[in-house]
């Protein structure tokens, strides 16, 4: 049974997350303990809610180095939704604030446009599929292992990570003809905008190929 150590930082929806880990037979610890998350062998950072407020939450518990730590030490770290957004450099939601500068690269606000240039609604929510990013040719192993371009995960966010290199980028989805990045990896560090703990048997197919990573 794999140990998963859920970042507990007053910022997420640790419940749902946590019930995820364990229907997937994991031995769930929801902590806010440096030595319990670095004792642990995957590391989940969850997150809903703005940017600079889950940093400054993370901070004020001394949890930013501890997530660094845990991606330094080459132990799996999954970010979901607000909490892959930490993942990146900096974020332009409510100013300019740092992130973790895990993943190279920036947050910035999902067009209020579409493709073509009409109105659409922000956020993101609901159900969307993923696809291949073009420098892709499966998901043959990794977190996307046994998932199929077309299948749909379920999202809700209106800040997208744009990361510096296309090869960050594990998958994408498209809203309103617009490309986001729907999953992100650099090595162990790991990262899904959407809520695979929200998205039926995909979601729980990665969660289950993050424990065997």
């Amino acid at each position: 049974m794999t140990d998963v150590a859920i970042v507990d930082y007053g910022v997420g929806n640790l419940l749902s997350v946590s019930r995820a880990f364990e229907h997937c037979s994991a031995r769930v610890r929801v902590t806010s303990n440096a030595s319990e998350i670095l004792a642990s062998s995957r590391v989940v950072l969850p997150g809903v809610g703005a940017f600079a407020d889950g940093i400054a939450a993370l901070r004020a518990k001394g949890l930013d180095s501890v997530v660094q730590r845990v991606a330094a030490a080459g132990t799996p770290l999954l970010g979901i939704c607000l909490g892959m957004q930490m993942l990146m450099d900096t974020s332009e939601e409510f100013g300019e604030t740092a992130g973790l500068g895990l993943i190279p690269g920036r947050v910035v606000q999902i067009p209020a446009v579409t493709a073509e240039g009409y109105p659409h609604k922000i956020p993101h929510v609901g159900w969307n599929e993923l696809t291949l990013p073009a420098h892709r040719a499966s998901w043959s192993d990794g977190l996307l292992d046994g998932v199929e371009p077309g299948e749909a995960v379920y999202f809700v966010h209106s800040f997208m990570a744009q990361p510096v290199s296309p090869q960050h980028r594990l998958a994408d989805c498209r809203y309103g003809g617009i490309p986001i990045s729907a999953a992100l990896c650099r090595s162990n560090v790991l990262g899904c905008q959407f809520h695979p703990e929200k998205s039926g048997d995909v979601g729980l197919r990665i969660l289950t190929n993050f424990l065997r990573r």
